[in-house]
Formats: structure tokens, C-alpha cells, sequence
């Protein structure tokens, strides 16, 4: 059994696959908790895999992004086996602290400055890392210790404050950043500014 906070269809809104249609699988559960976290996980109802696939089957859409919460906390390979079975695209987005499964398609790590979270630990390089950028962030910091054998896409994407005038000055510091240190790209919560989920 698995404690599914919800499953969802809409569009991938963030990094790399922007623009997908996607079905969001949101696990119950996550070992951090940020302060600037928009995601209310705690509750869920326990689904079997079975009751998960029956869910993804209502919707046209072939691309799974697997997400929460703390989605390693309760994906190991074999769901991922079972999902690529069924004809499923795979995507996770990990907070990087935890090993994600080895045979994912896509994996989009989002360091949140724990320093637990070293890149020997991760079974699988990710494709993406995607970080949450405000005044006091220091991209290259945050990455300095890791060691990847292909650098992956480097995204940053601006907090979300809900102070307008803040939210202003952040996306003004990350471009002068991102101009700055041109490895990096800007990632924008495209589903906020359309007003999707």
C-alpha cells in the first residue's frame, strides 16, 4: 500500500518538461520541511498499486511525474517497473536526500540545503537540479560539493513569497544571477502563472 496525498492530470510546470501534459502522482510524507513548501501532504488515503494504475488509466496522458512530499520515501524500482509495463513515461522530483530508483526516465533533484544530501549516496544521477532561488541563495554554493560524471540541466526558480513586491525582487536578483553564471537557466512556475494545478 502506498499513502497517496492525490493523483491529478494537468501540465508539467516546472524545469525541463515544462509544458507536458502529465499525470502527477502525490505522495503522503517528506522527511524536510521547508518553510517555503506550497505542497499540504500529510493527508492521503493508502492505495494499492493496482488502485494507482486504475487512476492513471482515466487520463490520456502517458507521462507520470511521481512527486509529494518525499516520493522515495515509497517508490522503489519495481513500481517503476510496473508503471513502465503499462506504457508509462517516468519522472520523479526528489529533494535528493533519499537513493530514487536507478531506472526512472527522468529525475529532477531540488537541493534544499541539507547537508545530508551528498551525490555518492544517489543510485541514479539526476537529469535536472532545480533549485528554490531567494536573496540569501548562492547557487554555486549549494553544488560545490557535488561531482557528476555529466553535469545535469542547472535550473533556478525564483520562491514564490506571496508578497508580490518581494516575489518582484527575487525574480530580479535570480536573472542577474542566472546572467551572471550562464551554466544556470531560469525555471518559472509556469502552472502559477496560468492559474492551473
Amino acid at each position: 500500500m502506498k499513502r497517496i496525498n492525490e493523483i491529478f492530470y494537468s501540465l508539467q510546470g516546472e524545469g525541463r518538461n515544462t509544458g507536458r501534459a502529465a499525470v502527477f502522482v502525490r505522495f503522503a510524507g517528506c522527511n524536510l520541511r521547508c518553510p517555503f513548501c506550497d505542497t499540504e501532504f500529510d493527508s492521503y488515503r493508502e492505495m494499492t498499486d493496482e488502485a494507482i494504475l486504475a487512476a492513471l488509466a482515466q487520463y490520456p496522458g502517458r507521462f507520470v511525474v511521481l512527486t509529494g512530499g518525499e516520493p522515495t520515501l515509497q517508490v522503489d524500482e519495481a513500481f517503476v517497473d510496473l508503471l513502465h509495463q503499462h506504457g508509462y513515461e517516468v519522472a520523479m522530483e526528489s529533494n535528493g536526500t533519499r537513493p530514487a530508483p536507478r531506472n526512472l526516465d527522468w529525475l529532477t533533484v531540488s537541493p534544499k540545503g541539507n547537508e545530508k544530501m551528498r551525490d555518492e549516496e544517489w543510485l541514479r544521477q539526476p537529469d535536472e537540479l532545480k533549485l528554490v532561488f531567494d536573496e540569501g541563495t548562492q547557487p554555486d554554493g549549494v553544488i560545490s560539493h557535488f561531482s557528476f560524471v555529466i553535469p545535469p540541466l542547472l535550473y533556478l526558480q525564483p520562491c514564490d513569497t506571496g508578497d508580490p513586491q518581494r516575489n518582484a525582487a527575487i525574480v530580479a536578483a535570480c536573472v542577474d544571477y542566472i546572467k551572471q553564471h550562464p551554466r544556470w537557466r531560469l525555471s518559472l512556475q509556469t502552472h502559477k502563472l496560468i492559474d492551473i494545478k
